[in-house]
């Protein structure tokens, strides 16, 4: 008896209808579009959320360069890639970091810039006023001759008080005015006639002959100066973590390669660093959703983040078969390269990313 075939939907191969899933593409046969199939799909698509996860997670968290060493081995199919298994716990922290701590800051930070510029101190008819009387009459010359005769009334103690109580007054309102390095009445001035750009520019200290990268840092400062809005320089500093991360992770794994550059190809290395950035990442996200329910002393936090270390030196022995003394050498020479070196430049560069492109 000839067996009924049906056509796939999907690649269009015929079939028989018995089949509860097409031989050719793995589609299954017969399955009604519901809300329900529509976000699990999404999810085991995007982020391979079925039971390979599930399996890959506690040895990610217990069995450092356990999950590594398996897929070198070939066991590729059984515990979720590692490209995936990083794309989906980063996407998961940055979530968290944005919603829990960057929009704290960046409104935090904008709160405090709108204060300090917007609000001055004192006028400027009162700070030339002062400044004045400050050069013509020294501070010490009024408060020494008080803390040598005394004060009726006060005992010497008190006085003593009173003087540190003057003196610290004025350092922090000294410290606490932010200056810009230009003549801000002149360019206030010239924003409130409409003037040119290149007019502000020169006014803020740009020559006539400056470069590309001069006039777009001054035409940031300008953007700066008027919308005082530190926190989108923050924000954008953020945004660019994500993709910075994808140059900073094969740098790892460089450094790596350069340690123990007989043990396999850099490709070796690149699945070792995709699973201990996906570690990273899973502490810091439960640090984050943890802090965000329940005070938690700061030194369980650093504890937590400095046990990273702990897991990565027993990762590199495992992984690599080296021994426990050599283990920790280039566990602590890739830690004190990456830390040192390529976190600093990275984190200099994305400010100035941020502030260029914000």
């Amino acid at each position: 008896m000839k067996s009924e075939l049906e056509t796939c939907k999907n690649c269009e191969n015929q079939f028989e209808k018995t089949f509860k899933f097409c031989p050719h593409c793995g589609q299954q046969t017969k399955e009604d579009l519901t809300v329900g199939l529509l976000f699990y799909n999404t999810i085991s698509n995007y982020f391979s959320f079925d039971a390979r996860f599930f399996k890959s997670f506690l040895p990610l968290l217990f069995r450092p360069g356990y999950l590594a060493k398996k897929f070198i081995e070939g066991k590729r199919l059984l515990y979720l890639h590692p490209a995936q298994l990083y794309l989906f716990v980063s996407v998961v922290f940055f979530f968290l970091l944005s919603t829990i701590v960057v929009r704290e800051q960046v409104q935090d930070l904008d709160s405090v810039l709108k204060k300090t510029l917007d609000t001055p101190l004192i006028s400027d008819s009162t700070k030339q006023k002062a400044q004045q009387a400050l050069d013509s009459v020294k501070l010490d010359s009024i408060l020494l001759p008080l803390k040598e005769k005394g004060i009726p009334g006060m005992k010497h103690e008190q006085v003593e008080a009173l003087d540190s109580i003057i003196k610290s007054n004025t350092e922090t309102t000294n410290a606490e005015a932010l200056s810009f390095d230009f003549d801000q009445n002149k360019v206030d001035s010239l924003i409130a006639i409409n003037a040119s750009e290149t007019k502000i520019y020169r006014a803020m200290g740009m020559e006539e002959d400056a470069g590309y990268i001069t006039r777009k840092f001054h035409g940031q400062a300008l953007k700066f100066y008027k919308q005082r809005n530190g926190g989108q320089i923050l924000q954008a500093v953020y945004d660019t973590i994500p993709i910075s991360l994808f140059v900073l992770l094969p740098i790892f794994a460089f450094i790596l390669k350069l340690l123990f550059y007989k043990r396999g190809s850099y490709a070796h290395h690149l699945v070792f660093s995709f699973y201990f950035f996906s570690f990273l990442f899973t502490v810091f996200s439960l640090i984050l959703i943890v802090n965000s329910f329940l005070l938690i002393p700061d030194w369980i936090d650093w504890l937590l983040v400095v046990s990273t270390f702990f897991y990565l030196l027993v990762a590199i022995k495992r992984f690599y078969n080296h021994g426990w003394f050599l283990s920790f050498i280039k566990t602590c020479i890739s830690s004190f390269v990456y830390l040192m070196f390529v976190i600093p430049i990275a984190v200099v560069i994305l400010a100035l990313v941020g502030f260029f492109f914000y």
